[in-house]
């Protein structure tokens, strides 16, 4: 007989794939996944913004996401709105083992010097 570790088996102790179950990830980490890969991907929250925010949708080992946000105007929001996309995509497929075959990005707000000294004003 040969002892092949704690389970007794064969098997050195390793349990095949088919038995150790599955692992199932929350669609509300995958969306504070998201939400956190597009702050990077935007760098600073504008001065009196809010931070990103998204909302995922999983089916099948895909993810679809919505993430809202706020930037600073004026600014390439084409660009910044890809890079969200890019990053979002990389991030959850890294860390969550997703496909992401879809990020929608919608910009809430633009925070302008002029909006933000308005702003102000009226907390006075």
């Amino acid at each position: 007989m040969v002892d092949g570790g704690p389970d007794g088996g064969t098997t050195g102790g390793r349990i095949g794939a088919g038995d150790r179950g599955a692992t199932v990830i929350a669609d509300r980490v995958v969306a504070k996944i998201a939400a956190q890969a597009a702050r990077e991907a935007i760098g600073a929250v504008p001065e009196g913004g809010r931070s990103p925010h998204a909302s995922v949708a999983v089916r099948r080992g895909a993810a679809r996401v919505r993430v809202s946000l706020e930037l600073d105007y004026p600014s390439d929001i084409g660009l910044q709105c890809g890079a969200v996309r890019r990053r979002v995509t990389e991030r959850v497929e890294t860390l969550a083992g997703m496909t992401v075959p879809e990020v929608s990005v919608l910009v809430e707000r633009l925070h302008s010097a002029e909006t933000r000294g308005t702003a102000r004003r009226r907390t006075r």
